[in-house]
């Protein structure tokens, strides 16, 4: 049943701000297409810079929020997600719970009264999307925040625990307690892989919380980098093997993993079962940008979970929530999707 509060999600709440740049500002910025880094000291200026000289669209941020919100919107079920995080006590502060709101996600925020909301620049060049954090706030969330009553609460409520990797580099003793209690209490833990640096520079954090990890979720270049850190392999068919077979706590249920791979079939390993899936086609034309469109896939996928449909049903709601987003710019959900479950 898709109710109120069958979602916990932590992560780092950002506010996006998405504008269309030429490849010339990434070299300026020594900025790589389709990556995702977190800010260094000579990338704060940029900000400020593409609010100023370009007309950026402005969302509520950060991939564990943003699949939140693609999730609320393929359920059309207002509060199915509740959503923890820590923003600054600002004017970016405000819009992002506004938007966030507006997408009918419940936030629990904590709020930093000393340090500015995070950002994250979505620097859009022909579709790709280079993305670049600035943490701030997001940095600062507190474990104590996660263990008060109100919190507990909700992640007690919740049936299906949702986080990404890049909740690693902040608190990643919080997921390994949310790994720990979807153990206890036999609940679906659901981990998005974020980001190949992830991998590379927070491997032993990421060692810590994937034996808790029911499903697994990444795109090809995550894939890439996954295996060659874990496996000694650029074989993605091979990677999806081993990290379905990978070290597992709950073994009341094999590991489920998913590698997308835009366009082509996404290879995914269920029940011991290796599925090549295949992406809905879409006229390159039509693509907008390519940001928020893994986020959107696991919202999709995570709402066929939330209903109990099978595998092949959720891969098939993920594919549309993510061709979906890549028609818009910025992670925005509009309209009233069409999808069938049924």
């Amino acid at each position: 049943m898709a109710e109120e509060g069958v979602v916990f999600s932590i992560g780092n709440p950002l506010l996006d701000i998405s504008a269309h740049v030429d490849a010339e500002y990434l070299k300026k910025y020594n900025l790589l297409p389709a990556n995702a880094i977190l800010a260094g000291p000579e990338h704060l200026p940029i900000y400020q810079d593409i609010i100023e000289n370009y007309k950026p669209e402005y969302s509520a941020g950060g991939a564990a929020q943003n699949t939140c919100r693609g999730l609320t919107w393929m359920l059309q079920t207002p509060n199915v997600a509740t959503y923890v995080g820590c923003i600054g006590s600002d004017k970016y502060g405000e819009i992002l719970e506004t938007e966030a709101k507006k997408g009918h996600v419940n936030v629990k925020y904590l709020k930093d009264a000393e340090t500015p909301t995070g950002t994250c620049a979505a620097l859009i060049v022909n579709h790709d999307r280079s993305l670049v954090a600035n943490l701030a706030a997001a940095n600062n969330y507190k474990h104590e925040h996660f263990e008060s009553e109100e919190i507990q609460t909700a992640v007690k409520k919740a049936k299906f625990i949702y986080s990404t990797g890049f909740f690693l580099t902040v608190s990643p003793q919080t997921l390994v307690e949310l790994g720990k209690h979807a153990v206890e209490t036999n609940k679906i833990f659901m981990l998005n892989l974020a980001a190949p640096f992830i991998i590379d520079f927070f491997t032993d954090s990421l060692k810590n919380v994937l034996p808790y990890a029911d499903i697994v979720v990444g795109n090809e270049t995550e894939g890439q980098a996954f295996g060659k850190k874990f496996f000694d392999t650029d074989d993605l068919k091979e990677t999806a093997h081993k990290l379905a077979a990978y070290e597992k706590i709950n073994n009341s249920r094999p590991r489920t993993v998913v590698i997308t791979r835009a366009e082509h079939p996404a290879y995914i390993v269920h029940n011991g079962e290796f599925i090549e899936f295949p992406a809905i086609p879409l006229d390159e034309s039509l693509i907008v940008d390519t940001n928020g469109a893994g986020d959107s896939y696991s919202a999709g996928f995570l709402a066929g979970l939330i209903l109990g449909k099978d595998i092949r049903t959720c891969a098939n709601a993920g594919n549309y929530c993510a061709r979906e987003i890549l028609q818009v710019g910025g992670v925005v959900y509009r309209g009233t999707p069409t999808f069938k479950f049924d």
